[in-house]
């Protein structure tokens, strides 16, 4: 069904919220100047500190409601950081970001952001079937790029984004907060040490659940430009609940929980185990539904040798479903409901996002560890802000060529269910495809709209 809100009525329509952004900045922007212009020699101080201040980098946020708003919030309160744009297709959380940050051009479409010749970077914190279409056009503008996780919402566009990537030099991140903490840092440590010997299986369980979905089809507000929202996606009617975090539940915009929180718990095994792509993904679920995503998951990934690593076996569950051993490894309190268990041919290893513990514990009572031989993180966000200052994508923990790789596996278990629940798919990364069900191949991307592209 065509959008009923044209771009013309909704520039018209929002034109009052807009006054408020603008007005909200002009106001604060004035309060500002007149405070600073109450202070003694205020010019004299304000020249002083533009010759000895360094340089800062000059970010666009792309999305500022929920997780766009608490970068804004970290990025802000950084010292080599100028948040001097923030867009979004909603003008009410626009209002919000600009009276946090005054000095801020303020955009609803992120095409005319990135025309802004003095913006450096570009972070992006959007429904999933944004990601691509905002992050490559940012890498194409020359603009270094911070993207969420996942870092697309299908397999060949992160494919595609990743190669852009690696293809411009410029500085990106994934979204993988986790990444940063020093927890993670030392689990790495320990496996890589050999702490317990070489790593065969990998179990990830989770505690998280859906929203419940609300169906009812309702016209867009004035202030919401749904046509932009909608991005590369098919054109449909706005449901009820698409905005602003229920499309999670629509294939359409979102991946269900291995599309939401896979990165982040996949994460550690990645880096410990130094994998890549698998071979064969198994994916069953709950009854299947073409447009609402399954309440749950259970999807093995099976990775081949690398150098003297064996092959690897990692399985991923959904609430309710569990490991079926969880029970017998005796495992904390803290690490029951969720975490990231190692399995060794010496021993066990459990982890979550802020503790680990090797096991059976009595085992490694006297266990001394390996010294600290990674880093501390500055912070994901600044860590990244850093790297774009010197130019230099080495000193990113969660590159795209690192976080592509990690996005693509945990989709890979969103296309396997789709097109085939329970049936084990040969997957060719090289060639992409798989090569034991080429019907399962459509679930790897979708056409998108008339103008939009990666």
């Amino acid at each position: 069904m065509p959008n009923e809100m044209t771009r013309r009525r909704f520039l018209q329509s929002s034109a009052v919220a807009t006054g408020a952004v603008v007005a909200a900045s002009t106001a604060s922007a004035q309060e500002k100047q007149a405070k600073q212009e109450s202070k003694p020699d205020a010019k004299a101080q304000a020249t002083t500190a533009a010759t000895t201040q360094a340089k800062k980098l000059n970010i666009g946020i792309v999305g500022v409601m929920h997780q766009g708003w608490y970068h804004l919030e970290i990025i802000k309160g950084l010292a080599n950081a100028n948040i001097a744009a923030v867009c979004d297709v909603d003008v009410r959380p626009l209002v919000r970001a600009a009276r946090a940050i005054p000095t801020a051009e303020v955009f609803v479409d992120f095409r005319d952001m990135l025309k802004m010749k003095e913006l450096d970077a570009v972070l992006v914190a959007t429904p999933d079937h944004t990601h691509a279409v905002i992050a490559g056009a940012a890498l194409r503008a020359g603009k270094h790029v911070y993207c969420e996780k996942p870092l697309c919402h299908t397999v060949r566009e992160t494919r595609a984004l990743t190669d852009l990537a690696k293809q411009s030099k410029l500085v990106t991140q994934m979204g993988i907060q986790i990444h940063a903490m020093d927890n993670y840092r030392r689990v790495v440590e320990l496996i890589q040490a050999g702490a317990i010997g070489p790593v065969r299986e990998v179990h990830i369980w989770n505690e998280r659940s859906h929203r419940p979905h609300n169906p009812k089809q309702i016209k867009p507000p004035a202030t919401f430009d749904y046509d932009l929202w909608l991005g590369p996606a098919a054109e449909r009617p706005l449901e009820a609940d698409f905005h602003p975090y229920n499309w999670r539940r629509r294939w359409a915009f979102g991946s269900a929980m291995l599309g939401d929180i896979a990165c982040h718990l996949m994460d550690v095994a990645f880096w410990s185990l130094d994998l890549k792509h698998p071979t064969r993904v198994t994916s069953s679920g709950a009854p299947k539904d073409d447009d609402i995503c399954t309440e749950w998951n259970v999807a093995t990934y099976e990775f081949p040798a690398r150098d003297e690593k064996p092959p690897v076996k990692m399985t991923w569950y959904d609430p309710p479903k569990v490991p079926p051993m969880r029970d017998q490894w005796r495992l904390p309190d803290g690490l029951k409901n969720e975490g990231v268990m190692f399995i060794g041919d010496a021993g066990m290893l459990c982890t979550n996002y802020g503790e680990h513990r090797l096991l059976p514990e009595e085992k490694f009572k006297d266990f001394k560890r390996p010294p600290q031989t990674i880093r501390p993180s500055a912070g994901h966000q600044a860590e990244w802000i850093n790297a774009c200052l010197a130019n230099d994508p080495a000193m990113c923990g969660a590159p795209f060529s690192y976080g592509g790789p990690l996005t693509e596996t945990a989709l890979l278990g969103v296309a396997a269910f789709r097109a085939a629940a329970g049936k084990p798919l040969d997957w060719d990364a090289t060639s992409m495809r798989f090569t034991n069900a080429p019907e399962a191949d459509q679930f790897l991307g979708y056409q998108y709209r008339d103008g939009w592209s990666i």
